[in-house]
């Protein structure tokens, strides 16, 4: 078994995450977006707004600012000139997919539909006919959020109580059909997710495909994990699309066995770890990024802690005197390292980006760190249509930085 430092690990890393192509020389195009895809293979989806939305931050780590609608038309509409590139589904927590890897989460959507949901079950015993009714509607009246059927159907809106049981009974069934995929999501308006039929959404090559049995998806799914990773081990691939313990267990010794993944030692890593065989492992990362809580690259906070001695938590739902460096934290990468942590907040009525703190690493070039990050946060902004960034008081980073962007 090979042997590498975790340098090694970290480089390769980094490149199967994208960070060693060069951002594009004018504005981004569908191209540069494909390219992100084939190497993230997904987007993480999340309501927070604080900053930016979730899915549509890796795109600027790796691409620099670019035209959102890049992405919402990827993502949310078709034209026979631009087809449909993404869908959503439950893959790493909700995510936008390529329409491709459909058939390869069909068995998800049938362990969701034969598993005994007790809040499904109330609302489906309290109304039998609601999931018919649901999806006659969103069939003649689709795309359409869970709002409008409310009013379609005479459903008198939430029930009160815990997360799903503040849902109405219509929203309830709404994400019961998304998860068993008898709904995906049309479009969205906002953040709102308008459902629809899948039929109406996919490519019928898509939907007329052949399901993969759950070991053979398993594998796929274990071997793209691989390819977006670059290295990692058999937690590390297991949860990229949340897979079960047993089943990633099985799909990486068969992958070993097929020649597509090399177990290797990383020095200091307690599991063996495995290297996608089209890994590249460059000599040196020339790279700068500001990564959101659910870059797929720092979203295991225990790998990210492993590849860059780097404690990472996302502090939302912690009490304000309790935090440690702030609400929405996003790590800074420069180069091979994370070297900065900063709070970031888009105060749009202001028309400004807010950096609440910005909190350096232990022994890194305070000058060079901020320079770089001032350079992009100033492009985050620009991205984001806010005319400045204003400077908190939390952190030794923030005088640095307020003296470079003055």
């Amino acid at each position: 078994m090979q042997t590498m430092n975790v340098a090694t690990a970290r480089r390769i890393a980094l490149a199967a995450q994208g960070f060693t192509d060069p951002r594009p020389s004018g504005a981004p195009t569908r191209r540069h977006l494909q390219r992100v895809l084939g190497r993230t293979k997904l987007l993480q989806l999340d309501s927070v707004n604080v900053a930016v939305r979730a899915h549509y931050a890796p795109l600027f780590s790796r691409l620099g600012a670019y035209a959102p609608s890049l992405l919402d038309e990827a993502a949310w509409s078709h034209r026979a000139s631009r087809p449909r590139l993404l869908v959503e589904y439950w893959a790493h927590e909700a995510s936008l997919v390529p329409v491709e890897d459909w058939p390869l989460l069909r068995w998800r959507m049938r362990r969701y539909a034969e598993k005994d949901w007790p809040h499904v079950r109330a609302v489906v015993e309290r109304s039998p006919r609601l999931v018919d009714e649901v999806l006659t509607a969103v069939k003649d009246l689709g795309p359409i959020g869970a709002g409008g059927l409310e009013q379609a159907l005479g459903d008198p809106g939430r029930r009160g109580g815990g997360t799903w049981w503040n849902r109405s009974d219509t929203k309830v069934i709404c994400e019961h059909l998304f998860a068993v995929g008898e709904l995906t999501t049309g479009t969205r308006r906002g953040f709102e997710r308008l459902y629809d039929l899948p039929e109406r959404v996919l490519p019928s090559a898509v939907l007329a495909r052949p399901e993969p049995d759950p070991a053979e998806a398993t594998r796929e799914l274990v071997a793209r994990s691989a390819e977006a990773l670059g290295i990692g081990t058999e937690t590390d691939l297991r949860d990229y699309y949340r897979l079960g313990p047993a089943a990633c267990r099985r799909a990486v010794a068969e992958l070993v066995e097929e020649g597509v993944l090399e177990p290797v030692e990383v020095r200091g890593w307690r599991h063996t770890a495995y290297r996608h065989r089209d890994a590249r492992t460059p000599r040196k990362v020339t790279a700068r990024a500001l990564l959101c809580p659910f870059d797929p690259l720092v979203w295991e906070r225990a790998r990210t802690e492993r590849l860059f001695d780097f404690f990472y938590r996302i502090e939302i739902y912690v009490p304000a005197a309790k935090r440690v460096h702030g609400y929405y934290v996003f790590p800074f990468l420069l180069d091979e390292n994370l070297v900065a942590r900063v709070d970031l907040k888009a105060d749009r009525a202001a028309g400004v980006l807010r950096v609440p703190g910005a909190f350096a690493e232990p022994g890194v070039d305070l000058g060079r760190v901020a320079t770089e990050l001032a350079g992009e946060l100033r492009l985050m902004a620009e991205w984001l249509g806010l005319s400045d960034v204003v400077v908190g008081e939390r952190g030794d980073l923030v005088a640095p930085l307020r003296a470079v962007l003055s």
